[in-house]
């Protein structure tokens, strides 16, 4: 009988599983998620991957994305495509509390229904939280739900540092995401064919001078890029020759590109110098209004494009935490890539302060770069997996092998273990490594396909602005249908 009774009873329910909440779907974030896909056993942990967009970009490739050289789609990954055991939420996170386990995220929908609930008869419905689980509160901002966790993962990146120069928001444009890369490419070409059809000598003068601010990677590769795409569609225009474009680089130090070297940065100055390109070091810009660039030489530059690409600064989420930060506003963590004095915390990439173990000097911190951002995260997710698993989890050490980066077509400088490289031989370093730490064999091949195929055919100098205003010949062909009707 008792045996009978045991066999009657309810089977224990299996333990919750453990969440991994991972804030952000960039460098740090998406490769944390796919270790991770790959290490953990099934049913062993949930792995959720907040994102504002459903897709990493691979940042390295925007110049040449911008200059048509590669397509806008080969430059992204999907995220649901790469990560098939995750859930992917596409929103953004506006709070994290640590102490709780507790993270305040939106998505769209949450929005949408936030709305809906406040315009529906002037009645507040009840609020439906995102996944079956989520916890709920009533001091969370409208359209906002929360979602608990075991670990957290913060990877929410940077966004562009600005400062307060006059006319900069008005007049500016940043270069972090593949949709300012693509919209400056049609600025480019849109600017092209005002001067080519304005009879007005100022309009045409400020419609070809172009200027870039930050002598980073950013700023040097995308204007080395659009100057060549830029010279190369001249031939196409009867009145605009290569000679009337002006291109200025503003940089605030004595170097540009300091991460591939002095020696090679020195190198990188002539050889924009020999293109015509006005490289002004020490040199910052302290207005852009009304469509003048002043500089604080002096300088005074007519120009209706300003490239806005001088550095970045960490992600409005790390202050609206309780995780501490250094001085510069990045998560403190230690060699584990845990946040220092929290458990169950990780990040990694640029919103990390991480020491580097493997510098010469004592307290150096690792760069902000992809080369260890890619390495971090793979280190990352096996200490999350052991941490879970009850192991000991391993220090991040990496010797930083280099830099390599372009100065355009079949132009480039590189600094490799200690080898200097420049001209071709580095432009083609340059192609080659970021070929190989593109994610997945699909797109590795689409962008080696393009590469090809555009050295076999002429450059593609079409501008297609008018993508940013789809729905504006619709709303004027309704404008005008309304206007009969009445």
């Amino acid at each position: 009988m008792v045996k009978a009774e045991i066999s009657r009873g309810t089977t224990p329910a299996p333990p919750p599983r453990a969440r991994v909440l991972v804030i952000g779907g960039g460098y740090v974030g998406m490769y944390t998620a796919l270790r991770l896909q790959q290490k953990l056993k099934r049913g062993e942990a949930e792995v959720v991957v907040v994102s504002p967009n459903a897709y990493m970009t691979y940042q390295p490739f925007l110049p040449e994305a911008a200059a048509g050289s590669i397509s806008p789609r080969h430059v992204v990954v999907p995220l649901r495509r790469v990560l098939p055991n995750c859930t992917i939420i596409v929103g953004e996170a506006r709070s994290i509390d640590h102490a709780r386990r507790v993270a305040t995220l939106t998505t769209l929908a949450s929005e949408e229904e936030a709305a809906n609930r406040t315009t529906a008869n002037g009645l507040d419905a009840p609020r439906t939280p995102h996944t079956g689980d989520a916890a709920t509160d009533a001091h969370e901002p409208p359209g906002s739900f929360e979602m608990t966790y075991d670990e957290l993962v913060l990877a929410p990146g940077s966004i562009s540092r600005t400062l307060p120069v006059p006319g900069l928001a008005e007049h500016g444009i940043g270069f972090k995401t593949v949709e300012e890369a693509i919209a400056l490419r049609n600025h480019v070409l849109e600017q092209m064919d005002i001067a080519s059809s304005t009879r007005d000598p100022e309009l045409r003068d400020a419609a070809l001078t172009y200027v870039f601010v930050g002598g980073g990677y950013a700023g040097v590769e995308a204007l080395a890029e659009l100057a060549d795409m830029a010279r190369y569609a001249t031939r196409y225009y009867h009145n605009v020759k290569a000679d009337d474009l002006k291109w200025i680089l503003v940089e605030a130090s004595d170097h540009i590109l300091p991460e591939v070297g002095h020696d090679m940065g020195k190198y990188a100055v002539r050889e924009l110098r020999a293109r015509n390109i006005d490289v002004r070091l020490e040199t910052r810009l302290d207005s852009c209004e009304n469509r003048v660039a002043v500089l604080s030489d002096g300088t005074r530059f007519p120009t209706r494009t300003v490239v806005w690409t001088a550095g970045v600064k960490p992600h409005p989420i790390l202050a609206a935490t309780d995780l501490p930060l250094d001085k510069r506003g990045r998560l403190i963590c230690t060699a584990k890539l845990t946040v220092d004095g929290a458990e169950h915390a990780w990040s990694a990439g640029d919103a990390a302060a991480v020491p580097d173990l493997a510098a010469d000097e004592p307290g150096a911190e690792c760069a902000p770069n992809a080369q260890h951002a890619v390495r971090q995260a793979r280190v990352l997710a096996e200490n999350i997996v052991a941490s879970l698993r009850g192991e000991t989890p391993r220090d991040y050490c990496y010797r930083y092998a280099g830099s390599v980066a372009s100065l355009g077509l079949h132009k480039g400088v590189a600094q490799v273990y200690g080898r200097k490289l420049k001209g071709y031989p580095a432009w083609l370093m340059h192609r080659v490594y970021h070929l190989s730490r593109v994610p997945t064999f699909n797109r590795k091949a689409r962008v080696l396909a393009e590469w090809t195929l555009s050295g076999l055919f002429k450059r593609e100098i079409v501008s297609l602005g008018s993508l940013e205003h789809p729905r504006a010949e619709f709303e004027l062909a309704a404008g005008r249908e309304r206007s009969r009707d009445v």
